[in-house]
């Protein structure tokens, strides 16, 4: 019998197409992601960064209580498993105070460990995840930004001692995107990833809606260029189709958000907060590219306000990931 929450969503998530060929990957795959809003403003402010180490497994090798979890859920489809360490690191709009306006974002940083079951069909991907980390001190937001800015030379953050004590964080993420072929014109190919998400848990309670278009060589090698969430993202599973494979990518987003720990403050205590705006869009896009084993992507994202009195017009930060098989 399936969970609620599932039944609740099926005509969404709908079962695996009979007779549908995902492609099989028996290679193992890290990858490494940074985000940063320093490129192009130079500035450190609201998302200041992210960082990211994954593991993807090879299709069909994964435990058998995630594997048999996935088909229960899900039906049938390709499984990998996918284990990732995330950190997020948040700061306001004016680093140097030591003591920063109330109505400004408050400095938070989050680390986190999560587990994520992926399962395709030849036109679709589903991603089931359980996060469990840490927001607060123990993040170590404050060790890498003032430690990164001390090696390069530059100012440091000083108002991190007014973030929020810690807490446990768990977050809970269902994903799914469908990949639509627009057809190809000389060899070109053109495809729509529309998605949705749903995460719920102390870090974030939010539904996402989104659609990426994709044009170039090879766009079955995946479902998109990875991000770190939330956000479009086609994951860390990819498997190259051609010798040399890429693609132009350009996408929106919209988010309605009804918690975020970050801008909400500590929950049940009197904390450092702000007034959150529930709805959120976001820009984005960017270029991918597979040679053999090897994917390269760049994204920029262009993000609408998070909170009432956010400053400095549209909020923009660049990612970028390097994955290799082996």
């Amino acid at each position: 019998m399936k969970p609620l929450w599932v039944l609740a969503t099926w005509p969404l998530w709908g079962s695996i197409a009979v007779g549908a060929q995902p492609v099989v990957d028996p290679n193992h795959t890290i990858t490494i992601q940074l985000e940063n809003d320093s490129v192009p403003r130079r500035t450190d402010m609201y998302y200041t960064s992210g960082e990211r180490l994954a593991y993807t497994s090879p299709t069909g090798q994964l435990p058998g209580p995630l594997s048999a979890l996935g088909h229960t859920l899900l039906g049938e489809g390709q499984q990998r498993f996918a284990i990732e360490l995330s950190q997020y690191i948040f700061t306001p709009f004016n680093t140097n105070a030591q003591n920063p306006p109330l109505n400004d974002r408050p400095y938070a940083g989050i680390l986190m460990g999560t587990l994520s079951l992926i399962q395709d069909t030849d036109t679709t991907r589903t991603t089931l995840a359980l996060g469990l980390g840490v927001i607060g001190p123990a993040a170590m937001g404050r060790d890498v930004q003032n430690g990164f800015h001390d090696l390069i030379h530059d100012s440091e953050a000083n108002g991190w001692h007014t973030q929020a004590h810690n807490q446990a964080v768990v977050q809970l993420t269902a994903d799914r995107t469908w990949r639509l072929d627009l057809g190809d014109a000389r060899g070109v190919e053109a495809d729509a990833l529309p998605s949705l998400t749903l995460g719920a848990g102390t870090f974030r309670i939010y539904s996402q809606a989104g659609v990426q278009f994709r044009i170039g060589h090879g766009l079955k090698s995946d479902f998109g260029a990875p991000r770190i969430q939330p956000g479009l993202t086609g994951t860390d599973a990819y498997a190259p189709t051609l010798p040399f494979a890429w693609y132009f990518f350009a996408g929106v987003d919209g988010q309605a958000v009804a918690w975020d720990e970050t801008l909400d403050g500590e929950p049940f205590v009197n904390s450092r907060h702000v007034s959150r705006i529930p709805l959120v869009g976001e820009f984005q896009a960017g270029l991918a590219v597979m040679f053999r084993d090897v994917r390269i992507a760049v994204t920029h994202v262009l993000q609408s306000n998070e909170f009432r009195g956010q400053t400095n017009g549209t909020f923009q930060f660049t990612s970028g990931s390097l994955s290799v098989k082996f």
